[in-house]
């Protein structure tokens, strides 16, 4: 594992770098995949984004501390509001809001809307589990009950939904198409460790179209891919991975692109960053913390809008970031470093 800027460019490296334009002159963001209600854009291997933001909403909307962040294929876009026990929701296109749902809990975890707009959310009540509301009925209804929090939810292209349980140290999943609670584990083992078999504040996951799931693996500074069936995880970032990748601190959330490739909120490092087909590198945030349009601190998710951009739930500035993709420099680097791995060296 290497790195190297524009400036700083070594001669045996050149047919890296003469195949890393190549591949960038492709188009920067292809179309989101079909069959899911999430965005997952295509990005060029080096595709970039703006390194400033703009506030999309911030305290006097949203609340203190947003930790989570839904955009539907229709940019329709889904906030929780922590401080009243509401959730907002926003078209991209007009900063109107367009509902203001009062839902009876405290600490919305998380969220997961279906193409029919059914509503999953993660609270913390005296039962817990994920319940279920939708724009047009907010009463909600529990539809999976767990013995800890469901801090992290996912819906697979099967309709089984995910429970990650940070406290609970699992991750949990059951069919949406019964009403049964059987609950099947399918990460962790009830224990907090750093073992294969087992998590340390399991938080964000993500499950793609093979079923395998990602998970945020928090106090063990990790995300663990879990393949469907197995409970034992291969680290494919941060503290003991079997390859060189890049160091994380707390990651809270993990997303992957239409060609998975792994974008990560590294929380305790207030950035994101980004792996590719030559490795990681950070993409905003990455100068430290802090409460300008170039930084984060402390930010706890992220979601694409259909056209690539970012959306940051930026949870100790009180805000919420959108960082543009940079369409028209797909064919050149990155302002800030890019980490590449050859696997020659």
């Amino acid at each position: 594992m290497f790195s190297f800027s524009q400036n700083n460019i070594m001669n045996n490296d050149y047919n890296i770098w003469f195949l890393l334009i190549i591949i960038g002159q492709v188009s920067s963001i292809k179309a989101s995949n079909e069959g899911i209600p999430y965005n997952q854009p295509s990005f060029c291997q080096n595709a970039s984004w703006d390194l400033n933001a703009t506030t999309f909403t911030d305290v006097n909307t949203t609340g203190l501390y947003p930790v989570t962040i839904f955009i539907n294929r229709n940019n329709t876009i889904y906030i929780p509001n922590q401080s009243n026990n509401r959730l907002l929701v926003w078209s991209e296109t007009n900063l109107a809001l367009t509902n203001n749902i009062s839902i009876n809990s405290s600490n919305l975890f998380d969220i997961f809307v279906t193409e029919t707009d059914n509503i999953y959310v993660g609270v913390s009540t005296s039962l817990f589990g994920i319940n279920k509301l939708s724009l047009t009925s907010t009463s909600l209804h529990r539809i999976m009950f767990t013995c800890k929090e469901c801090q992290g939810i996912f819906i697979d292209i099967s309709n089984n939904i995910y429970c990650s349980m940070r406290y609970g140290y699992q991750v949990v999943k059951k069919s949406l198409d019964t009403t049964s609670n059987i609950l099947t584990v399918v990460a962790g083992t009830g224990s907090s460790g750093s073992t294969s078999t087992t998590l340390n504040e399991p938080y964000g996951i993500f499950v793609d179209d093979n079923f395998d799931l990602y998970v945020a693996d928090i106090a063990n500074n990790r995300i663990q891919l879990f393949h469907s069936g197995e409970l034992s995880a291969t680290t494919v970032a941060g503290s003991g991975s079997p390859t060189a990748t890049i160091s994380l601190n707390r990651p809270t959330s993990v997303v992957l692109d239409a060609d998975k490739y792994l974008f990560i909120v590294d929380c305790d490092n207030h950035r994101i960053v980004a792996s590719n087909a030559y490795g990681f590198r950070c993409i905003v945030g990455c100068s430290g913390q802090g409460s300008t349009t170039d930084k984060l601190k402390y930010p706890w998710s992220m979601a694409f809008d259909s056209d690539g951009n970012i959306y940051v739930a930026d949870q100790n500035n009180h805000r919420i970031q959108k960082f543009l993709l940079l369409t028209g420099l797909c064919s050149k680097f990155p302002t800030n470093d890019i980490v590449i791995y050859n696997s020659s060296k």
